[in-house]
Order: C-alpha cells, then structure tokens, then sequence
C-alpha cells in the first residue's frame, strides 16, 4: 500500500525530523546558492548562516509522517522514508534513489514497503526492486471504463473516499509483492534487462452464497476464470528494453524515460494460469525555458496488455497500477480496471516564488480499460483534470512535497498529498 494513501500530513513532525536530519558544516557555497528548500527555511528560524549551504550541509534523508481516518481503514498512521545518492562521477552518473514506506491502522491493515532505483558509475548497470508485504482493502467497482452505473464518487483523500459508494464492494486481503529488475547498459541511454516478478494474494475475504456473492465482481471473475476464491500468485519472468536519458528521477527538468516489459507468468513458476502481459511505459519532459528549467511540460504513456492467457483478478492493471500507484487523479486506486489498460496524462509544471521554494502544476489525464464482454480498450474513456501546488523539500534531490486537487467524471474529486512528483 502506497504512502499516498494516508490522509493528513503532520507537518511539524515534518519540519522536526528535517532539523535533525539537516548538518551545519561549513563548506562552500555551490551552484544551488539562490535556491531555496524547506531545510533552508528550518537554517533560517536557527539563525544559520547561509554560507554553509552546499549538498554536503544538507541531508539526503527526506522523513515524512502522517495520520488519517477512512471508514474502511480505521485511524491511520505512516510515514515514508526516501533518500538518495551517487555512486559515481555526477557528470555521467544518475542520482540513485530508495523510498520505505510503512503504514498502519485501528482495522487491523498494515504494510511495509521497499524501493530503490540504483545507479552504478557511468550507469554501466540500473537495479531496480521492489518488496511489498502487507494487508489491505481493495474497493471494487468492477471492470472496464465508462460505466456511470458502477456507483456515482464522492470526495477522495489520498486515493480512498471519505464514504462508500453504492454498489461498491471492499475486499480484504493479504499481499506479497516482490519485484527486481537488472540492466546493463548497451550504449549511450539505452539498456536491456530482464528480472523476476512475483504477486501474491492469500486470505482473500470470501462472500457466502446469496446477493453478496452474486455482486462480487472478484468472485464472479475467478469463477469465471478457474481461479480460487481464498488466494492466488501470479509469478513470472521479465524482459526489459529501456531508454534513459532524464537528468534526474524524482523530479526531471529534461529527457526522455521509455520501458518496454514482457512478461510472462508461467505455472512452472507457481502462477495459477500461464499469462503474456506487455507494459508499455513512456515519459517526456521539455525545459521551457533556459534561465528557469523549473518551467516543464512533461507527458506520461502507460500501458498494460493482456496478449494471451489470463491474470488474477487482484492482479488486474488499472487506476495507479503504475509503479508508485500515483497514477489517476482524481480518482481511487482501483476506480477503473481491466484486462487491458491505458494512461495517459500531461502535465505543466513552473515555479511560483523566485527562490523556487514553491511552485505549481497543472494536469489532465485519460484512461481506458477493456472487459471480458462489451467493453474494448480505446472504446470508452474517463478523464480527470486539477491543478497543485509543489513545497520544495531538498534541493539537491529534487524533492517535493506535493498538494493536488483534481475533478473527474462522476462527481469524483479530491486532495491527493504525497512526497515526490507523480511521475
């Protein structure tokens, strides 16, 4: 379950953690002088001089707590840990980055979850993982995109709704998500890899018989699809094929990001059913403007096909199936699913203050999701738009903490609160 999914932000702890975490050795001033982050800010009520500031004075450690309240969650309490560094010449080496989510709650749910992105020098070699154990609940509204009749939306916090919808079913379970991805670079920004994934889903919540069971679109699918109703995995192999060329990954000025994935769940490896799946993903930023780069267009593709065999319900690709499960506003995780799916969005981002302490974005977004009866991918859409507001939380790994609201169909809204870029 992903950070973004508590609520409130607690942003005194926030700036507690941060002045614990900032050093004040005096070093030279560097290229980041002028521009101002939220460790500066802290620098400023200490009565730090300001001559100090360089990345070796501020911490590459960024600690983000919160607290929130859903009906089906309970009291909520989480926080996230991200940082980052180097491991080679800054010239011709990407900034490697790890996040470490933890999450709890009054109901009983709970997760731990792990990422990293690693650089080795000159980006001979990218590793990218991904570990995720935990328990949760899923809202369903079922499958395919354009259906009005899945249950008018209300107000969202995060990716979760202050109230359940009509027709909207929660299911409850236990997940084990393990993911690691190796490439090696092949010429200049282009790489090829391939990698394991394994999905786990046990202690699926299981309707008896009657009008609940009936209205259980889990259900319904694994009957439909030979698939048990208490759990299932989803195991498989990847390969890889990616460009690279972004001048930063948490929050790029520049550059392009293409993955290309295939794949394959297979039986021998412990899947229930044999599967071909192809994850497009395609990412585009253009600097606007030379004396401010900070002025950025950026666009996001993403895509998840279904070429042959069949996936586990849970396990399907939709509204922020995408790696950070950031993917969608305004809508919840899970709105819109299929067996096919596809996103896309765009976004404006400029600063507001001259210091670059603040600054703004602009976004709209579309995605399409197909059924297993009359629903085709392309065929019917759901939009979503908004505007937002970025805190910048240290300069040097372009972190930010990030304020949006947006508006969709079916009276969706809502505030989504998180550390980092969407994407």
């Amino acid at each position: 379950m992903p950070f973004c999914r508590n609520l409130l932000l607690l942003l005194p702890f926030c700036l507690l953690s941060q002045a614990i975490l900032a050093s004040a050795k005096g070093r030279p001033v560097d290229s980041l002088y002028k521009t101002k982050d939220l460790q500066d800010v802290i620098r400023s009520f200490n009565k730090t001089k300001n001559d100090n500031d360089t990345a070796k004075s501020h911490s590459n450690l960024s600690f983000f707590p919160s607290v929130g309240y859903t009906p089906s969650y309970g009291l909520e309490f989480g926080f996230v840990l991200s940082g980052g560094e180097n491991f080679g010449d800054p010239a011709n080496t990407t900034f490697s980055i790890f996040n470490t989510n933890i999450f709890l709650s009054t109901n009983g749910l709970a997760s731990v979850e792990f990422k990293h992105n690693d650089f080795s020098n000159e980006n001979k070699w990218n590793l990218q993982g991904d570990y995720e154990v935990g328990k949760t609940i899923a809202l369903d509204y079922g499958l395919g995109t354009g259906r009005p009749h899945q249950g008018d939306d209300n107000f969202v916090l995060n990716g979760l709704p202050v109230s359940l919808s009509p027709g909207v079913v929660p299911i409850q379970y236990t997940y084990f998500k393990f993911y690691e991805k190796i490439y090696r670079k092949l010429f200049d920004d282009f790489y090829a890899g391939m990698g394991v994934a394994v999905d786990g889903y046990q202690d699926i919540f299981r309707p008896g018989r009657g009008a609940t069971r009936r209205h259980n679109y889990n259900a319904m699918y694994g009957i439909k699809n030979g698939y048990p109703l208490g759990g299932y995995w989803a195991n498989g192999l990847l390969f890889n094929l990616q460009y690279n060329s972004r001048d930063h990954p948490n929050r790029p000025y520049k550059g392009i990001y293409a993955d290309i994935v295939l794949r394959l769940n297979s039986e021998t490896l412990g899947s229930e059913h044999d599967a071909t799946q192809l994850k497009t993903e395609l990412r585009k930023y253009w600097s606007l403007s030379s004396t401010n780069p900070e002025h950025i267009l950026a666009f996001w593709l993403w895509g998840d096909y279904l070429l042959k065999g069949s996936l586990p319900y849970l396990e399907l690709p939709g509204t922020g199936s995408d790696a950070d499960e950031r993917g969608g506003r305004p809508y919840t995780i899970g709105r819109f699913k299929g067996t096919s799916f596809y996103f896309n969005e765009m976004e404006y981002r400029y600063p507001i203050t001259e210091d670059k302490l603040l600054s703004g974005i602009a976004f709209v977004n579309a995605q399409t999701g197909s059924n297993q009866q009359n629903i085709r991918l392309f065929e019917k859409w759901d939009s979503g738009e908004g505007a937002g507001l970025r805190l910048l939380f240290n300069k040097y790994t372009r972190s930010n903490i990030c304020m949006d609201y947006g508006v969709g169909n079916y009276g969706a809204k809502g505030l989504f609160i998180a550390l980092n870029e969407t994407f």
